[in-house]
């Protein structure tokens, strides 16, 4: 059974997992939509080094760049999914933990709204997000992290984190929302 986690609570993977070696993060919302223009939420991952900083561009991962510059591309996003219609994750994200290099010290997995402003869209426009981790091998689901504040004037959510801890890999429930976007974000890590 998977473990539920609350805002700001983590866990030790090498505990709640001990045979996990690739993970499928899995992020899923729906929409009210208000304003008449369509939703376009998009899911990034910021590969920090002990600094709390992008270790480069390229370790920016997001539609334009669906790959880490690691030889392994020990995270891959799964595409971009621009309607968020359906049931189960809009978007999703495998992380190989046993490839991820050593200089990576926090991956910070966040969902942002594509030309928010331009649109008037806001994450107090969205419902049942969530994040889930997934062991790749069986299937099984870890972990999940349903989001249940109203941001209504962030356009950006930083959901979760995931760290290196004494060489243990943890996880992070954040829930955090922030203005600006996805550059917002962005300007927050560089």
């Amino acid at each position: 059974m998977a473990i539920s986690l609350k805002k700001g609570e983590g866990i030790s993977l090498t505990k709640a997992a001990p045979t996990l070696t690739a993970g499928f993060v899995g992020l899923g919302w729906d929409v009210n939509n208000t304003t008449g223009a369509d939703f376009d939420l998009d899911v990034s991952v910021f590969m920090l080094g002990q600094d709390e900083k992008l270790l480069s561009d390229r370790h920016f991962i997001f539609y334009n760049n669906l790959v880490s510059p690691d030889p392994e591309h020990s995270v891959k996003l799964l595409g971009d999914n621009r309607t968020g219609e359906g049931e189960g994750d809009d978007e999703g994200i495998i992380i190989d933990l046993r490839k991820v290099p050593p200089e990576v010290a926090k991956m910070v997995i966040a969902v942002s709204i594509y030309e928010a402003d331009k649109r008037k869209q806001n994450f107090g426009q969205v419902n049942n997000a969530y994040v889930r981790l997934v062991d790749v091998q069986t299937k099984e689901e870890i972990l999940r992290y349903d989001l249940d504040e109203d941001f209504s004037t962030e356009t950006a959510v930083i959901m979760a984190e995931i760290y290196r801890d004494n060489g243990d890999w943890r996880v992070k429930a954040v829930g955090a929302g922030y203005p600006g976007g996805l550059e917002g974000l962005l300007n927050r890590y560089q």
